[in-house]
């Protein structure tokens, strides 16, 4: 059994917090960089050049990439040989949040009750999942979530008659729908099967695994890199303004799911598609 201290799981959560506003991941920056280069349209290379050079200025003057610094979500995996000491786990990472935005300046978007819509002034509480694991060590991602293209996600309860083009329509339907107001080029996550609550959490860990690395699954690479092609076909294009780059990836997830459904959850990021990974 291995002690750690909970004030250890906040203080990394604040410094992952003002980390993921201020610099985007490598093989992020990377696809980003790439779509520069592979941009056909000239406003839609305008538009890249600018997102570049906003990420240059960003981690230059340790400033967020984008004004909307998300609704923090953290994921968990905590080994089964971990014991925590010195508080609840759950607040330490709360306060870790409250931490990284009030001393990192990062704008506080989280309201207390969603329709009475009172600020909390230091965006806690976050969206804490988690999960265990085998061993002694503790995984953290911290996921800030902006709500431009949050509020673009969608759940399809499909049919298993619908089969594969049931869910190549439902995520093609979702970027469309999307358009603009997603902020593309988006990075697209998808979750296919478990249950309507699963598949959507299939979809937001999707977001975080890096753009370099595909699927394991031979039919899941296959659909990944087809949707991707046929996104870019779409004209959506950078900053909705056309052109060849819509999306800089499409990551799916997968899950056991009930003989009478096929779900799919499709949460789409926008370019600032950020997150930080630890393990303690």
């Amino acid at each position: 059994m291995r002690t750690i201290p909970v004030s250890q799981i906040t203080d990394a959560v604040k410094e992952m917090c003002i980390e993921a506003n201020l610099f985007l991941t490598k093989d992020m920056e990377e696809a980003l960089k790439q779509a520069q280069k592979s941009e056909e349209a000239p406003l839609g290379h305008s538009v890249l050049d600018q997102l570049c050079q906003n990420l240059q200025i960003a981690g230059e003057d340790s400033i967020p990439i984008c004004q909307d610094t998300g609704m923090a979500v953290v994921f968990l995996e905590v080994g089964q040989e971990v014991h925590f000491e010195g508080g609840i786990l759950e607040d330490a990472v709360n306060e870790g949040i409250r931490r990284g935005y009030t001393e990192g300046c990062l704008r506080k978007s989280v309201v207390s009750d969603p329709l009475i819509r009172e600020n909390t002034k230091d965006n806690t509480p976050g969206v804490i999942h988690y999960s265990i694991v085998p061993g002694d060590r503790v995984k953290i991602t911290v996921a800030p979530k902006g709500f431009g293209s949050e509020n673009m996600s969608r759940i399809f309860m499909l049919k298993p008659a619908d089969g594969e083009e049931g869910v190549k329509n439902a995520v093609l339907t979702a970027v469309k729908e999307a358009g603009p107001n997603a902020c593309p080029p988006m990075v697209v996550g998808v979750g296919i099967g478990g249950t309507f609550e699963k598949c959507a959490l299939l979809a937001k860990q999707a977001l975080t695994r890096p753009l370099d690395q595909r699927s394991e699954i031979p039919w899941v690479r296959v659909m990944e890199e087809e949707l991707l092609e046929r996104i870019n076909r779409s004209g959506i294009g950078p900053g909705g303004l056309g052109g060849t780059t819509t999306a800089l990836g499409v990551n799916i997830n997968t899950y056991p799911t009930h003989i009478a459904g096929l779900p799919v959850a499709v949460n789409i990021c926008c370019h600032v598609n950020r997150h930080a990974v630890r393990t303690i």
